[in-house]
């Protein structure tokens, strides 16, 4: 068995538009196509030995242990790995259990499928799983807590902690979008112009100046001294020299603990002897220059979380420690403590595993014990200094228990440190009782504290504290923090589309940016270059600050590689469906790549717009999965789908005697004269009125009117600055140039019809094949080229995408030679000596065609022929350029 490749899915996608986390390997069997799993003796047995809880896979059965029956009855290897790697994700601490295994369109080649919480730990699994079945079939013995280990570790190091996850998950619940900026925990909730940030707990609104006086103790105390909030007496040294006079003034039992620490780092409590202050010194000291020392206050530790100036949740907090039961050691006492199945590596349970480490034995040592120690029966053994969760320490949600006093004081201090969302550690023998009859003290404030132990107490009740940061950040009713998002996929004519959309918004009044096969596009600057039709470009428009609309071009390929970049759109247009790229991705039938187009309608939003196209079958067949609105248009006013819903009130957009018009119901509002729209050439260009009609639905449904419509219509021009590469036509003396992105058969009838109506003493074609179609698709380019031109000049694509250019040259030259054997036909497979030849040669009133995948540099090109006629009248040689 071979891996081919592995691709994770973030998004909607081909498999599935709900659930957005897949991996997908395409993997080929080999000779195991011939061996299914009851073929090989004893695999069954060999499995179920190594995953007795796959019982509860009930697969296609229906029932507890349908898999297994699945696998004693003959199942193919490619459906046992896509169990094991879901199994080996769930003994690893990640329970998910969506999977599928189709096949790829060729002989024992499979797409395994099935669904992943981190990317990482997936792509580990789908390997794993492979190799796991090998040795399986092979009877081989296999290290499967190794495997288990590994990805425990890479989820810990890839997840988000469980503060930021929590906001995460509050905003996902409220549809507010979010994208991750970095891999730590930087996120984005929101799109565009109307995104706020978060970092862990620290927001894009939280005051700079209060988390710099957070992370300075001195001042955090100072101010609080000076508000007449209680606090620990202490002082602030750097020098060891200063320590026993520092200990004198503060008096014992101290604390010693750094100025900049966090999570309880290089933090001694309840010493009672200057040799024992020293030590601590020296261990904070690794930590910061700059040490408190501070007097210790008895009692139990407190956690005061304050959002927005308003108390939420508070917890007792108890360091990581152990029962005595009069028999078991320190150590056997941690095992038994770790066994609990709330207790978990890292963050994933409700609490942390405990570990003895060097620390532990320290605080061990000084109450006159090892780990090997057996402690008395109900003897509590505390073994770190601090509470935190994350060193094994419990909480105790006490929310309901704190003294008004206190909440008071808490509401206060937050305010006087200019804190959105902070922590108090308060330190007292009864929160219920005002702390100045207790005698405690607050310890510290933290910027950026931990929500774990409020979101899931050790004891008492869970705190959805995650709710009031996303109220903050988002105070109006119904805020989601999106901005409107267009997307359009289709054959032809989506990049057209997109621009001219994108084009309408622009003269409205936003600051839009755009997707497409020639770049990224911010408020009409070209800032990427290329083919970005994917969602790592559509997640670059959705990250820009600046950005409040968004028209994002979607084609197959980002689709099928990673899903969409983003999971909701307000409106998605699909322009049409023809045979292109088939066979590449397990992408064979054109129905099945309008299942990959189809990923774009249903997307959108419940209160938005379908836009599909009613004179395409494949098309129109969309709309049974929508879940939004629905809109069409024609260029048949007389389309019996299009008639249908009219009655039905709907939104359609027609060409109909002569004009683009826009219909509600059976009311029509005529926009434009399509021969008074520069796109359209005089109406010559059918295949641009038809990229016109979805763009003047998706403005109408997002507010735009038609006089702001028409406005945009006449400005947009077919040029080499609005439209590069889509019908650019250059006027010279004596000959024109047509530059078109044309490259496939249903793009080449297209551009045929418009070039029909164009005059010419003679036409000559420029062509190429592209590698990544089919072989029949190649040729039928050359015979429609045969048709369209007098002349053809076969030239070679930069990109030869899996096939050499003698294979692609030939392929054309047979389409031609098929239709018409005594084509004139020259081969230059340079694209740029291929332009200068037809252009040295052209005859006066000639139109050249240059039909290219790659728009640059024929555009180049050709602007440098336009500006020689400019300065020198006619074409010096091309070695010039």
């Amino acid at each position: 068995m071979r891996i081919r490749e592995i691709n994770a899915m973030r998004g909607p996608n081909y498999w599935s538009i709900r659930r957005h986390k897949l991996i997908v390997m395409v993997l080929d069997l080999e000779e195991m196509e011939d061996l299914p799993s009851n073929k090989i003796d004893g695999f069954g047995d060999r499995l179920k030995m190594m995953f007795p809880s796959m019982y509860s896979h009930r697969c296609s059965v229906g029932e507890p242990g349908g898999f297994f029956q699945r696998v004693e009855e003959g199942t193919w290897m490619g459906h046992v790995i896509e169990h094991i790697a879901l199994e080996i994700q769930t003994l690893a601490g990640m329970d998910t259990g969506f999977g599928r295994t189709r096949g790829y369109g060729e002989k024992g080649v499979y797409n395994v499928v099935f669904s992943y919480l981190e990317e990482n730990v997936g792509r580990y699994a789908a390997k794993a799983a492979v190799d796991i079945c090998k040795a399986l079939i092979s009877g081989d013995h296999y290290d499967l807590e190794a495997d288990i280990q590994r990805m425990r570790e890479l989820r810990e190091s890839e997840r988000l902690g469980p503060s930021t996850g929590s906001i995460v998950e509050e905003a996902e619940s409220r549809g507010i979008p979010w994208i991750r900026l970095n891999k730590y925990s930087l996120c984005q909730l929101g799109y565009g112009a109307n995104q706020k940030r978060i970092q862990a707990t620290v927001t894009s609104e939280t005051s700079s100046i209060g988390v710099e006086l957070a992370c300075d103790k001195e001042d955090t105390k100072f101010l609080l001294e000076q508000a007449e909030v209680l606090v620990p007496r202490g002082d602030i040294i750097s020098r060891e020299g200063s320590l026993e006079e520092a200990c004198n003034y503060v008096g014992f039992p101290l604390v010693v603990k750094p100025i900049d620490g966090n999570h309880g780092r290089g933090i001694t409590v309840n010493i009672t002897n200057y040799a024992d202050a020293l030590v601590a010194f020296r261990a904070a000291k690794e930590v910061s220059h700059k040490i408190i020392i501070e007097k210790y206050i008895t009692g139990e530790d407190y956690r005061l979380l304050v959002i927005n100036n308003v108390l939420v949740a508070a917890a007792k907090r108890t360091p990581a420690h152990v029962i005595g039961d009069g028999k078991s050691t320190i150590k056997e006492l941690v095992d038994l403590e770790n066994s609990n199945p709330r207790r978990g590596y890292g963050h994933e349970n409700v609490l942390t595993q405990i570990t003895i480490n060097n620390l532990t034995r320290t605080i061990l040592e000084a109450i006159g014990y090892t780990e090997d120690s057996i402690p008395l029966k109900g003897e509590m053994v505390i073994l770190k200094d601090t509470a935190n969760l994350s060193t094994g320490g419990t909480a105790e949600d006490v929310t309901d228990i704190v003294h008004p006093s206190n909440v008071s004081m808490a509401e206060r201090i937050s305010k006087i440190i200019d804190l959105d969302i902070c922590g108090i550690d308060i330190m007292t023998t009864d929160i219920s009782q005002p702390l100045e009859e207790t005698g405690g003290a607050v310890l510290e404030v933290n910027a950026g504290p931990g929500f774990r132990m409020h979101l899931a107490p050790t004891s008492g009740l869970p705190r959805n504290v995650a709710a009031p940061v996303v109220d903050k950040l988002f105070p109006k009713q119904g805020d989601t923090g999106r901005i409107p998002i267009i997307a359009v996929t289709g054959t032809n004519g989506k990049t057209t589309t997109t621009r001219l959309i994108a084009h309408m918004a622009k003269m409205k009044g936003y600051r839009v940016g755009y997707t497409t096969s020639d770049g990224v596009y911010i408020q009409n600057r070209l800032l990427m270059k290329g083919d970005c039709t994917g969602p790592a470009s559509a997640e670059f428009v959705l990250k820009d600050p600046t950005v409040n609309f968004a028209v994002l071009e979607c084609a197959r390929g980002g689709l099928l590689r990673a899903g969409l970049g983003f999971k909701k759109c307000d409106v998605g247009i699909v322009t049409n469906v023809e045979a292109d790229h088939l066979g590449l991705k397990g992408i064979h039938t054109v129905e099945q790549l309008a299942k990959v187009k189809g990923v774009i309608p249903e997307t959108v939003l419940p209160d938005g717009y379908a836009i599909l196209n009613a004179d395409d079958d494949l098309v129109y067949e969309m709309r049974r999965a929508i879940t939004c609105n629905l809109a069409l248009f024609s260029m048949d006013e007389d389309n019996p789908r299009i008639k249908a819903l009219q009655k039905l009130g709907g939104i359609t957009a027609i060409y109909e005697n002569g004009y683009v018009t826009l219909c509600r119901g059976t009311w029509k509002m005529r926009v434009m004269k399509a021969e008074n729209i520069p796109l359209t050439y005089g109406g010559k260009a059918p295949f641009m009125i038809q990229n016109i009609l979805p763009a003047i639905i998706a403005a109408n449904v997002k507010g735009i009117s038609i006089e702001d419509m028409k406005m945009a219509l006449e400005s947009f021009i077919p040029s080499a600055s609005q439209t590069p590469g889509r019908l650019n036509l250059f006027k010279f003396e004596n000959f024109d140039i047509l530059l078109d992105y044309a490259h496939n058969p249903a793009g080449m009838r297209a551009l045929q019809k418009f070039t029909n109506n164009l005059d010419a003493t003679v036409k000559v074609g420029i062509i190429a094949g592209v590698g990544d179609r089919r072989d029949e698709d190649t040729r039928e380019l050359g015979s429609i080229a045969a048709e369209m031109f007098d002349e053809i000049i076969i030239r070679q694509d930069k990109n030869l995408r899996g096939k050499s250019e003698d294979e692609l040259i030939g392929m054309l030259n047979e389409g031609i030679k098929a239709k018409d054997p005594n084509k004139k036909t020259t081969i230059i497979p340079s694209e740029k000596e291929a332009i200068t030849f037809a252009v040295k040669n052209a005859i006066p009133g000639s139109l050249i065609i240059c039909c290219s995948d790659v728009i640059p540099d024929a555009l180049e090109l050709v602007m440098h022929f336009k500006e020689q006629e400019r300065i020198n009248g006619n074409f010096v040689d091309n070695n010039s350029f």
